[in-house]
This record gives structure tokens, sequence and C-alpha cells, in this order.
């Protein structure tokens, strides 16, 4: 009878995860004996560099205190964070009136209300909400931070401002929950689904219309007390400015584009010059052109403060450099693209607005959300000029009495903010290029 020897019981293997994870570090981190040497090191430098970080930001420091004195006093050696905490309000808002901040914070809900239908995937129509959001905002939230009184102009474009905020809101809660669109809703409540194309679109008009006589009517008999510009500062000055600058440089850079590659050659000529000379001089130089010489321009009895004078510049500055992300963009393009439009019967601006124009703007959208972080961080240099962003709030604490000589952990914090913001934008625009990408993985 033969004998049958036992199985050798298998060694027990180690999980894939873990296997995996050994090999990783063999391979990147201890493949030689100088990458070994290399790695243990760099570790070494990350451990005492974390610990310095540590035991200075957050187990010594001082969370606590009324003057820079008193954080000595509780801890030396520690990070006096009690002064940032103190500066808070400052370092957001600036100056702005106390008891009016309910109007920024209640204008940072409205921009939010407002895009908040861009990120819903059942909503449609969402480039229109994006264009209304860039030209009509403003006006509503510039009356709301400044306040006074109101010129027949700004009363038209809040009013409309007010009525598409609505509109959009109404439209992103339709979407949500039917998948269609408000005009479409709109028409079927009305029971007018079997009238015609004309007879709908009147309609539409006709409701559009109403409401803008009534949120006219009703928007003139309110109105805030007014906030001088010189009292904005902070992070919401840096953000308004930053905000305005994105929002206008991109549809300024789009045109001066499209007039640097005319086959016109006065628009050419033109397009070109202005691109080139705001591209050959730093931003601090057009800032202080801007602050000196550009009211020497204006006709006579035509005053702009120098928060628009800021503004006007960053605009256009951006969008020279915008112009030339763009026209890469459109050169990168086939063109058998444009060939192929055209043997569509589609013209110049059919072309360019459906087939050419958004296949230019996906390919360029890290250089140009590169180019809006950029916009974000040269803001700080209107605290040369004397506008008190958020540098020039940091700044200002040093300086403050029971604060004096507190200059590393306000710019440390400030350091943080911006990080945070642009790190926010940079992993937007990546799920944005993965979200719009047509290529094809094999």
């Amino acid at each position: 009878m033969a004998v049958v020897s036992p199985e050798k019981t298998p060694a027990r293997e180690a999980p894939i995860s873990e296997r995996t994870i050994i090999g990783w570090m063999r391979l990147h981190l201890f493949s030689t004996p100088f990458n070994s040497f290399l790695t243990v090191i760099t570790l070494y430098i990350i451990y005492l560099t974390v610990a310095g970080v540590w035991t200075w930001g957050v187990a010594d420091a001082v969370w606590v205190a009324d003057t820079r004195r008193q954080c000595f006093a509780i801890s030396i050696d520690g990070a006096c964070w009690a002064g940032v905490i103190a500066w808070l309000d400052n370092i957001f808002y600036g100056r702005y009136p106390r008891e009016e901040l309910w109007r920024v914070n209640f204008g940072a809900l409205l921009l939010f209300t407002w895009m908040a239908p861009l990120w819903l995937p059942r909503v449609k129509a969402k480039i229109y909400i994006g264009l209304t959001a860039v030209f009509l905002y403003p006006f509503l939230a510039g009356y709301l931070f400044s306040g006074g009184e109101k010129g027949i102009f700004m009363q038209v474009m809040i009013s409309a401002a007010i009525v598409c905020l609505a509109g959009n809101t109404a439209h992103a809660i339709v979407g949500v929950f039917t998948g269609g669109s408000l005009p479409e809703f709109l028409i079927r409540l009305l029971g007018k689904g079997d009238a015609s194309e004309k007879s709908q679109h009147n309609i539409l008009i006709g409701i559009l219309v109403g409401c803008l006589g009534m949120v006219f009517l009703w928007q003139m008999g309110w109105s805030v007390e007014g906030v001088s510009w010189t009292k904005w500062g902070g992070l919401f000055l840096t953000l308004v400015i930053s905000g305005v600058g994105i929002a206008t440089a991109l549809p300024g850079g789009i045109v001066l584009a499209l007039g640097r590659r005319s086959k016109l050659p006065v628009i050419r000529v033109l397009s070109t010059a202005f691109i080139e000379l705001f591209r050959s001089v730093p931003l601090i130089t057009v800032l202080f052109m801007a602050t000196t010489m550009f009211p020497l321009f204006m006709p006579e009895g035509f005053v702009l403060n120098k928060l628009v004078q800021v503004i006007i510049a960053v605009c256009l500055f951006n969008a020279c450099y915008l112009a030339e992300i763009v026209r890469a963009g459109l050169q990168a393009i086939p063109k058998g693209q444009a060939e192929g439009a055209h043997s569509i019967g589609l013209g110049y601006w059919g072309t360019m607005g459906l087939i050419i124009m958004p296949q230019a703007l996906k390919h360029m959208i890290p250089n140009i959300v590169g180019s809006f972080l950029g916009l974000l961080k040269d803001t700080t240099l209107v605290s040369i000029i004397g506008l008190l962003d958020i540098l020039g709030m940091l700044r200002s604490i040093s300086r403050d009495t029971p604060w004096l000589g507190l200059h590393k952990e306000p710019l440390l914090f400030g350091a943080m903010l911006f990080f945070l913001i642009c790190f926010a934008m940079s992993k937007y625009s990546r799920r944005l290029e993965v979200k719009l990408s047509t290529t094809h993985k094999s």
C-alpha cells in the first residue's frame, strides 16, 4: 500500500497591496545603496522640518493673548497666532463697516447660487448661465458692496441681474427634477405646447419683459447705505479685483486673439500693437500708469476712483496674455476643421463659435488656469499703490501697536490662504480637463 506523503504547507503570501507597496519602495526608493542613502537623508530632513514646524506652529504656539508681549510671556519660542486671530475680520474684509458685513457675505451667497447650476449634471444651457454671471452679476454685487444712489443705467442692470438670477435658479430646479428647461416648463404650464414656435417665442419674451418691469419697479424703492471704496480691503478686495479680472480677461483675450488673426490689416495691426504694448511692461508699471496717467485722458469732469482704474489695468494686462494663449490654441486646430465647417455652410462666426473656439479653449485649459492663478497672486501688487488688499492688511498687523513686529505669522497665514484657493482652482481645472477630454484609451 502506497503511502501518500502529506503536501507541504505553502508559505503565507503577503497581500497584493502589501507586495505592491514593498515592490514600489524597492524599485523607486531602495533600488541601489546610493538611492537608499538619499532616501534616508531626505526622510530625515522631512522629519526635522515637519517636527520643527509642528513645535513652533502648534505645540508651543500661543492662540489667546491681547498683545505680542503676552505671547512672549507665555511662550517665547512658539508662534503668536493670537495676533492673526484678533485681525481676522480685517484680513477678510479690510476696513469695511462691521455692521454692513452682511452685504459682502450676501454677495458671496448670490454668486454661489448663480454658479451652482453649472455643477448640476441635468441642467441645460449652462453657457448662458455662465454668460449672465459674467456680464450681470458684477452690477448687482457692485451696488450691493458700494451702495449709494442708483442711476437709471444701474437700475436697469440690477433689474436684469435679479431677473436672470431668479430665472437661472428656477431653470436649475426644473432641470434637476424634470431634466428639461425653464422655457419648456413655462410653455407646458400655460398649455401652449401645441402653439407655433413663433407664438411660444413671443410668450416667453412677454414673460421676460413683464418680470423685468415688475423687478424694476420693486428695486426703485430700496437702497443700501453707501460705503466708500477706500474702506474695501483684505481678501474681499483681492477677490473682487481678481474675480473681475478673470471674468473679463478671457472674453477680452478671445477678441484680441481673433483681431490679431484677422485678415483686415487695420484690426490686425491695432490688436498686435495693443497686445505687445501691455506684454512688454510689468504689471506694476501698468498699475502706476493707470493711477497717474489714465485720468489725464478722460474728459473734463469725468472722475474714476483708484479702484476702478486698477481693475481696468488688471483686466487689460491679463487680456493681452490670454490673447496669446488663445491664439496658440487656435493655431493648434487643423485647417481641416474650418474647411469641414465651411463645407456644411457655416460662415466665419459659426465656424469659430461652434467648431474652432471650443476645441482651442479645451486644449488651452491648463494655460488659461495658470494665467488665472497668476492674476490672483499678482493682485497683491495693488498694495504698493495704496490699496489695502490681503497683503496690505497682513503687513498692517506688524504696525499695530499691540502686535508691533509680528511679521512671520500673518504672512504664513496669507500664504496658506493663497495655497488653498490656488489648489482648489487647479484641482477643478484638472477635473474639467478630464471631463472634456475626447481621447480614447486603448
